[in-house]
């Protein structure tokens, strides 16, 4: 990151100085996190530089949502495939997909965890959080008089 700082001269001068500082973001760093260099932002005469603080700030991700180490994401898909299962492609944060496979009915709220497909610990940077798979049944808008029928015979 380039900065602008004053700098104060051996003369008492003051002068703008541009600066490079890396920051090195590490994988899992949730926002808020701050990193700090000491006594690297302007100078003054007779006082102490002043520190430079960066704060991560999260992106939203357009399937995805952070909670923690976890990351959730919504599935939509058919009643048929909610009563009758199916197998869903979940996409990961790489860009591959894990299949899961769905034998039992989803009711509405349910979830289905898959271990270890989240983000990295940061303070164990060896394990990863959860992936959350949320999902969202679409429901017909109407049905005919047949379909209905067909529902009340085969329906509890």
């Amino acid at each position: 990151m380039k900065i602008t700082r004053r700098v104060i001269g051996a003369d008492n001068s003051s002068r703008s100085e541009d600066k490079v500082l890396t920051v090195q973001i590490k994988p899992g760093w949730k926002s808020g996190t701050k990193i700090t260099f000491p006594k690297e932002g302007d100078q003054r005469p007779g006082r102490v530089p002043a520190d430079i603080v960066f704060v991560i700030k999260d992106k939203p991700h357009p399937k995805f949502k952070r909670n923690g180490c976890d990351i959730r994401y919504t599935h939509k898909m058919s009643l048929k495939d909610a009563l009758c299962g199916s197998v869903v492609h979940v996409p990961l944060l790489d860009g591959s997909t894990v299949p899961l496979r769905l034998d039992s009915v989803i009711r509405p709220n349910t979830s289905r965890r898959i271990v270890g497909k989240g983000l990295p610990n940061p303070k164990a940077p060896a394990t990863r959080g959860d992936l959350i798979v949320e999902f969202d049944v679409k429901f017909p808008e109407r049905l005919n008089s047949e379909q209905k029928l067909m529902l009340e015979n085969v329906l509890p």
